[in-house]
């Protein structure tokens, strides 16, 4: 990497919104550090759920990701991943070429079905919906979101001698909770949108749902978000993130204590637990290492070596569908699958993938009592096509032509080569930032007055440090060392 070299990219045809990516702030010596991460596995366990509940679960697509275990996120891997995502083109832009997560990546790390119906429906009046499928309706029902906590305190333990109709509202609740914690987490950090509710009416039509594909469109919408400048939160299911670098990366991956289980299904499995430790980066450090990554540090298929006796047969006669170039969504959310582009994580040599089109992500306002199916048809009969979509590679020349191709339309690297002294000070104003970070995130609430006050204490220490230290760069702080000094030897002459 050359000192302060142009990182691209060189042509602007495909990375056309680089001025709002926040690989241009970094560029620019405005640092983030680390985005906040909402994902709440950690809970999923105080779940106490029947076997006839374990039964309805599994019957509307969610056995395996109800095992789902409770991980702890690395959220500087996860910052500096996302400073290498592309909404132009739903890809991870690596040193060596594009990278993404696919549908084969949802349906074997989280065991979710990747074909069948598209994960929309018609939205109804939120209270309307809890009072029909859940038999209450919670007293701060704002923006047709639901907290977890109001589902978890009402719902998580269905009595043994209940109804059936109370053991299905026990069980939805939990199915809403699920998706809220994992495959559609908002960065809002404990609340759920309502409208998920409605399509665990019926147990049996849930299960038609392609629920990955679901996720990867909410997953797609949270990195492209979180990869602006403006942005410092990130949603959907980070665990997933998490799980496909470690399985597809060597940047951040756990040691484990004894050697891990790769005959697992799903293959989140493999990371259960704490069986392993890793050493923990600041961004800075991940940022270095995916700047210099190399084709060994890269495993192109992960799951090659895996029994696939072990995956269920819906799962495996899918698979097919992760080279499928078409469009996934999630209510109001549509985002393309390109695979095309990531051939090479199918075993195939990788192309100059096609053209995309310019495209913006437009807000819809989600009314109540509309049909959203209609105003999306385009995208509905995209997803209608998948099967008719799937890409093919090409040979060892054109593996070839692409690397030189996208080197002129890839950012290269995301941070500059800098001086011990500035490289010191974007270390602890990254540190700082964390710590600034972790705080913010713990409340008062419940504390007594002595811990509180040292809490707040800690925040405005850290803050007051921060504004200090941005407002003054290294370069800044030595130039003024140099005007004091050289006023001090002004005063000795005179």
């Amino acid at each position: 990497m050359e000192v302060n070299k142009d990182p691209g990219p060189i042509d602007s045809h495909v990375l056309y919104d680089q001025d709002n990516h926040v690989s241009s702030a970094i560029w620019n010596g405005q640092e983030r550090g680390v985005l906040r991460c909402h994902e709440h596995t950690s809970m999923l366990d105080q779940w106490k759920l029947m076997p006839i509940q374990i039964k309805l679960v599994e019957k509307a697509g969610f056995g395996y990701l109800r095992l789902l275990p409770p991980m702890s996120l690395d959220n500087a891997l996860i910052a500096a991943l996302v400073e290498r995502w592309r909404r132009e083109t739903n890809t991870f832009h690596l040193t060596v070429g594009e990278m993404t997560i696919t549908l084969e990546d949802v349906a074997l790390l989280l065991g979710l079905a990747i074909d069948g119906e598209p994960v929309i429906g018609p939205i109804s009046t939120p209270s309307s919906v809890c009072e029909k499928l859940l038999g209450r309706v919670p007293d701060d029902l704002n923006g047709g979101m639901v907290k977890l906590t109001w589902l978890k305190e009402f719902f998580s333990e269905c009595p043994e001698d209940a109804p059936p109709e109370e053991i299905e509202r026990c069980t939805r609740a939990y199915l809403l909770y699920l998706v809220g914690s994992t495959i559609f987490s908002t960065t809002t950090g404990n609340k759920v949108p309502v409208m998920y509710l409605s399509l665990f009416e019926d147990f049996d039509k849930a299960g038609k749902f392609a629920w990955g594909a679901g996720a990867l469109a909410f997953l797609y919408r949270a990195l492209g978000n979180a990869s602006l400048k403006s942005q410092s939160t990130i949603s959907g299911c980070l665990t997933l993130v998490q799980c496909w670098s470690y399985s597809r990366l060597n940047v951040g991956q756990p040691k484990f204590n004894q050697e891990a289980d790769i005959n697992c299904f799903p293959y989140v499995l493999k990371w259960k637990g704490k069986t392993g430790t890793r050493t923990k980066c600041n961004v800075l450090s991940y940022r270095k290492a995916l700047d210099s990554l190399n084709p060994c540090d890269v495993h192109w298929l992960p799951y090659k070596d895996m029994d696939y006796s072990i995956i269920p047969e819906d799962v495996k006669s899918s698979l097919i569908l992760r080279a499928s170039r078409t469009m996934l969504l999630c209510f109001d959310k549509a985002e393309r699958h390109l695979p095309d582009r990531c051939l090479r994580q199918f075993g195939m040599h990788q192309t100059i993938p096609k053209d995309i089109e310019r495209w913006e992500r437009k807000s819809r306002i989600v009314d109540h009592g509309i049909d959203l199916i209609g105003k999306m048809d385009l995208a509905v009969k995209q997803w209608s096509e998948r099967w008719h979509t799937i890409a093919e590679g090409g040979d060892i020349v054109d593996e070839d032509r692409y690397m030189q191709w996208y080197q002129k339309i890839t950012r290269k690297f995301i941070g500059r080569v800098t001086s011990s002294l500035e490289s010191q000070y974007q270390r602890a104003v990254t540190a700082m930032r964390e710590i600034a970070s972790i705080a913010d995130l713990v409340s008062t609430e419940g504390l007594d007055s002595y811990n509180a006050e040292l809490l707040n204490g800690v925040k405005n220490i850290v803050h007051k440090c921060l504004t200090e230290q941005i407002d003054e760069t290294p370069k800044e702080k030595t130039m003024k060392k140099g005007s004091r000094n050289h006023r001090q030897n002004i005063e000795e002459c005179e």
